[in-house]
């Protein structure tokens, strides 16, 4: 089938397709005019790049992973598994750092709110909302 197809079929854009040959993700035969054909067997593992990639890994990480669907192997599929447990945990320290981001903001708004309703009420200085509070 040709590329077109196999975007449609996949649902991921021609774009993407070319973009995962270049990462070696994926690979074509070529027509004598450099067309490229691909087996029923590439929409599996376009399905299962997409999974990856959703999983938020990147064509690196990826890269590194297919050696376990290419060659199954005890010793691949050990492999895999260390190098997603690496990827979650890089996840995982993303996320706390996300919350503790997030944790910053609330304080500060709740700071804002205060000196909000302050100036509301007339008993609050009226550029302390925008001061940075030391504690």
């Amino acid at each position: 089938m040709r590329i077109g197809e196999l975007a449609s079929r996949t649902g991921v854009s021609v774009r993407s397709l070319r973009y995962y040959e270049e990462q070696d993700l994926l690979h074509s035969a070529r027509s004598p005019s450099g067309q490229r054909h691909y087996e029923e067997t590439h929409i599996e593992r376009v399905l299962f790049i997409q999974q990856l990639y959703a999983a938020g890994l990147s064509s690196r990480v990826i890269a590194e992973l297919l050696p376990c669907a290419d060659a199954p192997s005890t010793e691949n599929s050990d492999s895999a598994l260390v190098r997603m447990a690496q990827e979650r945990d890089r996840l995982t320290a993303h996320i706390a750092d996300l919350i503790r981001t997030r944790d910053a903001l609330d304080t500060v708004m709740a700071k804002a709110r205060t000196y909000r309703e302050q100036l509301r009420t007339g008993q609050g200085d009226a550029t302390a909302a925008c001061r940075p509070s030391v504690q």
